[in-house]
């Protein structure tokens, strides 16, 4: 008997996953560009990003993050974006000192500025220190963007503009996250590198 192979598991896995997109197709675009308008027309003004999400969502921030300060295609000037996932020490002391609901929130208040853009990712909508910082933002007049799934939970009624990845799996949401985070590095990027 030879050894058992994951071949159905495998193309079942990459057909829910192009679904997936095609569903992000039929029904996103719209807000994706109005996304893309309004991060441009803030960094035009010399404004921020500022973002944050927890595990795989911190991973994503990370990456939009560096996408924008360094380039994707072409050689630009630097954007400012700023991922809140990333001090260990700012992540641990306010954690300790506040609570973790409390992590992202104080990284908006010390660092967020009226007119910045605050990009909150969450699969579920519902991430408690997300929410938070979305809150926070709102009061510094910060506009904002919530990248999230299935329902689109609390933070698709917080935001100013909510991206719901029509899906229920944590998975399939974060890979169209990430792909939507290029998508609005690229536009980004084809207006600043065509200035």
């Amino acid at each position: 008997m030879g050894n058992p192979t994951h071949v159905r598991e495998i193309e079942d896995r990459l057909r829910e996953s192009i679904r997936t997109k095609e569903q992000v197709l039929k029904s996103l675009v719209p807000v994706i560009d109005a996304v893309a308008a309004l991060l441009i027309a803030a960094l035009e003004a010399g404004h921020k990003i500022l973002l944050f999400g927890n595990g795989g969502s911190a991973a994503d921030s990370q990456h939009i993050a560096a996408e924008l300060v360094g380039k994707l295609l072409v050689k630009r000037r630097a954007l400012p974006a700023i991922a809140l996932t990333t001090d260990t020490s700012n992540l641990t002391a306010l954690g300790n000192d506040f609570g973790y609901e409390k992590v992202f929130q104080r990284q908006v208040e010390a660092l967020g500025r009226e007119g910045d853009v605050a990009i909150g990712l969450s699969t579920s909508g519902d991430s408690p220190n997300v929410l938070e910082a979305i809150r926070t933002a709102h009061q510094l007049k910060l506009k904002t963007v919530g990248l999230t799934g299935r329902k689109g939970g609390a933070l698709a009624g917080l935001v100013d503009h909510a991206i719901i990845v029509p899906s229920d799996s944590t998975q399939r949401i974060q890979e169209s996250h990430i792909t939507i985070g290029h998508i609005l590095c690229e536009l980004i990027e084809a207006h600043f590198a065509g200035r």
